[in-house]
């Protein structure tokens, strides 16, 4: 049986307002513990204190591995443009039609205390409630990654994480992996993060981008490869290195401060929404691969297409259980939106769900925020588990009964059949930096093309990546540090080099 809801409000407060254990008991008294006499010890009886205090111990779930530390709202989707030719998902169909959702927006590396103006590509992850179900788009504030060989996942997100040993931020071993000639593939990542925008002043002034290429067909089954980018209406904002460390100091919240108490005064935040579309004949002439995600695609080649606005015009009303437990996994889709076979994309169909189903339980989905408004989730093979708060379907039974009558839709679609074609033996391949110069290419254009563009940008690009570099213990670290960015440009190095040179001569330490 459910559990009845009719005497509590949609945030489970009782309409009495009446103090109960958790079990419903009335309390007479919040503070009073059950003794032996006034000052004598407790007594184990004492459900009220038990019960207080074991929920205290466990009011924490298992905070996230990356994305630990973040701020959401809700808000909606509005579609301003038609692009129904290129994906037949209810969502779009109408120009002005709106689609609830919630977003969060989160530090990658730190953990759930750590500051919001810290160097770090940030999380930009939407939940849409579509009446085809929900769809996360799980996004960052960078156009690309780090990777491009799922697993390295681990082994990246532990050298952004703390030395198992000293239990402290370590630039050895943020250095050591990304200097690793088959990883230098990170190069136009590094320049991105060490660039002005590595450090957003606010949520708000920070761009959202789908990185990975995803695959959306129309109802005629024809398709595209996409990519998505969200565009602040608020405009770009950074911050310096040195403002951050000092707003760190006095305000670690900021970001998630700004966010609240604009949309409380009602200056929402928006974004513009376009999309990049490839055809698969068009990717077959890129130079490098089209599931590469540390490769943008050429706006001059593949123009930025208008779709819709997000805006975010309303705060949670309990953090906790509408953001803390706000579970995004880029498997969360909905017809004609289809993950690409990027490799990094593929690992995330499992990982992000399965670290949600660690976090939260099994029935995850199953929390509010969590849940698909549209009409509900029925599949009688998914049952039980810890939290099942739903009514588990009753009596019906736990599989495909031939007594029962069950709707499948999925013919009603185009699937992947008639798509991509894959052929070939299965083989262990490790997507390595290339010898050539391929990876630094686009690192290369973004140094003398954009930033050369931009007052001092690379003299500050050069600049914060030496202060983070210079807090290696080993100097050949360093200068393993200063090789590759002299790849994407030699002045970029020397810069590099002059930099740390002078802060390890002031520290004792030797020039490079």
């Amino acid at each position: 049986m459910s559990c009845p809801m009719k005497d509590f409000d949609i945030n489970g407060v009782r309409k009495d307002r009446v103090v109960t254990t958790s079990n419903g008991y009335q309390l007479n008294a919040p503070f009073a513990t059950q003794r032996i006499g006034e000052h004598g010890p407790l007594l184990l009886q004492d459900n009220a204190l038990l019960d207080n205090l074991a929920h205290f111990n466990r009011e924490r779930i298992p905070e996230r591995n990356p994305h630990a530390h973040g701020s959401g709202a809700f808000g909606y989707f509005e579609v301003t443009h038609d692009i129904t030719d290129i994906c037949g998902s209810a969502m779009f169909d109408t120009i002005g039609k709106k689609t609830k959702c919630v977003t969060r927006f989160s530090t990658v590396g730190g953990e759930k205390g750590s500051a919001d103006t810290v160097r770090d590509p940030r999380g930009f992850a939407t939940k849409f409630y579509t009446e085809e179900g929900n769809l996360d788009w799980v996004y960052n504030a960078t156009p690309i990654f780090f990777i491009r060989d799922p697993s390295k996942f681990p082994a990246f997100i532990h050298t952004q994480k703390r030395n198992p040993q000293t239990n402290l931020k370590d630039a050895d071993m943020f250095w050591d992996f990304l200097t690793t000639p088959s990883n230098q593939v990170a190069i136009h990542q590094l320049c991105i993060l060490f660039s002005d925008r590595g450090i957003p002043k606010s949520y708000r002034n920070m761009d959202g981008f789908s990185g990975h290429a995803y695959k959306w067909s129309n109802k005629k089954g024809e398709w595209h490869y996409v990519q998505v980018h969200l565009k602040t209406d608020q405009g770009i904002k950074c911050y310096t290195s040195e403002e951050a460390a000092i707003i760190a100091g006095r305000d670690p919240d900021i970001c998630h401060r700004d966010l609240f108490e604009n949309i409380e005064k009602g200056n929402a935040p928006s974004w513009t929404v376009y999309i990049q579309t490839m055809t698969e004949e068009e990717s077959k002439h890129l130079p490098f691969s089209v599931f590469d995600l540390t490769k943008v695609w050429p706006k001059a080649q593949f123009p930025l297409r208008p779709v819709g606005k997000l805006v975010l015009n309303e705060n949670p009303q309990n953090f906790f259980a509408q953001i803390e437990q706000a579970a995004f996994a880029p498997s969360n889709t909905v017809p004609y939106q289809e993950a690409s076979a990027d490799p990094v994309l593929q690992g995330r169909l499992f990982a992000y769900a399965d670290a949600q189903r660690h976090r939260i339980g099994p029935n995850y989905n199953q929390v509010p925020v969590n849940c698909p408004l549209s009409k509900g989730f029925f599949n009688p093979l998914i049952r039980d588990g810890a939290m099942n708060v739903n009514g588990n379907f009753g009596s019906e039974s736990n599989y495909y009964n031939t007594n029962s009558k069950y709707e499948f839709l999925e013919q009603s679609r185009p699937i992947q059949e008639h798509q991509e074609i894959w052929n070939g033996p299965a083989v262990p391949y490790e997507w390595v930096t290339s010898s050539g110069d391929i990876d630094f290419i686009q690192a290369t254009t973004l140094y003398r093309k954009v930033l050369s563009k931009q007052d001092g940008a690379q003299a500050r690009l050069a600049h914060n990546v030496a202060i983070h570099a210079a807090n290696c213990k080993s100097t050949d670290l360093q200068k393993k540090v200063v090789d590759m960015f002299s790849r994407v440009d030699e002045q970029l190095g020397n810069d590099i080099r002059t930099e740390i040179s002078a802060i390890n001569s002031s520290n004792g330490k030797p020039k490079l």
